[in-house]
């Protein structure tokens, strides 16, 4: 592998992993992002160079004076005339999108890949903190910041203080395994040869890439298709069951849902909220494990850690060790994460930007705060799939008592004409619904306090709302300044 690492779009959550993997590893790492983010702010307090201007100037000169001895490293997010990138391919660079870069470094290892259009990141983040809480040694790269480990990347401890020859072999060794989260988007984790794969959801989603959801629901028959001999497959009772058929031989199928009438093989009952706390006895083919408690509230992360404590037990951890570690989760930051609370007062943030998440989201939300006022902010994530989902999105938010709409938040993509905000809000059924900007929904927060919980939900930057919104509830709720 080169010695030299230049990332574009190093601010990205699945392309930090890999330039921390990288750093950690002995390499000189640096990247270019749009603009600065408590990410990248971490990247560099670790030592790894950023910069954000689009100017071929500002790659290093170590990148402009060693081509042969650097890997560039290409977010899907890149727009094609990108500067920088124009002025790499003209000289040459081996240049590699993320999920090229991501096939090789699981190559030969085994691998605990996690896909699915929704809960890909969670489940990941749970199966990682399953097997490194039960002192199983293994690497993760995540898509999200776990709480429990405070990154996106998790190394086996035998790296982490100092690295030897030995040590960096270690990490590409078959006994020492990798989870992965494997992205749909770009077909990216076709890249990936599993040996264990797990299979969240196969709803619609990137329509701009795949057209329609057959051609999506084809690309994920190819991924479990790559599952290596003698490999497992763990799959969402709610995926296109197409899916399962298109494993090879000898490749076991697990079938997961909430309850046994659903005919999964893996399941859980007596699902019992306690507070955020919520409590369920797993039935597998592993045999019963009763008695667990989750911290992470939600039906849908009691699904995902079923799915994950699968994979633990398949990786050899025994049923004490698995309850331990499944009542010290405390989850993925911006997924159902509490930000603040003051009495009976609440804030909550979360990532869901498919109309499925946020159905699950706020289902949970009502069964945990029954007869609350909820109010829900709510970005919009890619003008296509506000134009593809419009209903879907109306039918979820309207769970809500309120539901305030900011403008799209447009990614990868430009503006499409007619495709607004105004497209979901026109169909939302909630009693109070309206569009506001980020300063509307700010000052309203200062005024306006006729709810009892409040969400943030979204993919985009509306997580720049969170830390003044807890300030402003912080003030209001408990008089004091966070």
């Amino acid at each position: 592998m080169k010695k030299i690492v230049y990332f574009l779009g190093i601010g990205g959550i699945g392309m930090s992993a890999l330039a921390r993997w990288f750093q950690a590893n002995g390499h000189s790492v640096s990247g270019y992002d749009k603009t600065a983010t408590p990410l990248t702010q971490a990247l560099e307090a670790e030592g790894i160079r950023v910069h954000y201007d689009d100017a071929v100037a500002s790659i290093p000169a170590e990148v402009r004076a060693h081509k042969d001895q650097t890997l560039v490293v290409l977010t899907p997010a890149i727009p094609p005339d990108h500067q920088e990138w124009a002025w790499l391919r003209g000289q040459g660079y081996d240049i590699r999108k993320r999920s090229q870069v991501l096939g090789v470094l699981t190559a030969g290892r085994r691998t605990l890949a996690v896909a699915g259009t929704h809960g890909k990141t969670t489940t990941s983040s749970m199966v990682a903190h399953l097997l490194h809480h039960a002192g199983v040694p293994c690497a993760a790269f995540l898509g999200g910041i776990s709480v429990n480990l405070g990154s996106n990347l998790l190394l086996p401890e035998s790296i982490k203080n100092g690295l030897t020859d030995s040590e960096i072999q270690s990490l590409t060794t078959e006994d020492i395994p990798v989870v992965v989260e494997a992205d749909e988007y770009d077909r990216s984790f076709l890249t990936l040869y599993p040996d264990i794969a797990i299979v969240t959801s196969t709803d619609a989603d990137h329509l701009d890439i795949y057209g329609d959801k057959e051609s999506l629901v084809e690309s994920f028959r190819q991924f479990v298709g790559q599952i290596k001999p003698g490999g497992t497959l763990i799959l969402n009772h709610t995926a296109d069951q197409s899916v399962a058929a298109a494993v090879p031989a000898g490749v076991r199928v697990i079938r997961y849902g909430l309850s046994p009438e659903q005919g999964p093989e893996l399941y859980a009952d007596q699902i019992s909220a306690h507070g955020h706390q919520f409590r369920f006895h797993l039935h597998g083919p592993q045999g019963t494990v009763a008695g667990l408690e989750l911290a992470v509230p939600g039906f849908h992360n009691v699904e995902n850690m079923l799915a994950a404590c699968c994979v633990a037990q398949l990786e050899g951890v025994g049923e004490e060790a698995l309850k331990a570690a499944v009542a010290a989760y405390r989850g993925v930051k911006r997924r159902f994460e509490f930000v603040l609370t003051a009495g009976e007062k609440v804030y909550v943030d979360d990532y869901a930007h498919h109309p499925r998440e946020i159905e699950a989201f706020l289902r949970s939300m009502r069964a945990l705060y029954p007869g609350k006022r909820l109010r829900v902010v709510f970005q919009p994530h890619l003008f296509s799939r506000t134009r593809d989902f419009a209903e879907g999105f109306a039918q979820s938010l309207s769970l809500a008592d309120e539901v305030v709409l900011l403008d799209i938040y447009p990614a990868r993509e430009l503006p499409m004409p007619g495709v607004t905000s105004e497209m979901i809000l026109s169909r939302i059924t909630a009693p109070k619904k309206s569009l506001q900007t980020k300063a509307q929904v700010l000052a309203a927060a200062e005024t306006d306090l006729d709810f009892d919980v409040l969400a943030t939900v979204g993919a985009g930057d509306i997580d720049q709302l969170v830390p003044r919104l807890k300030n402003i509830l912080d003030i209001r709720w408990n008089g004091v300044e966070a």
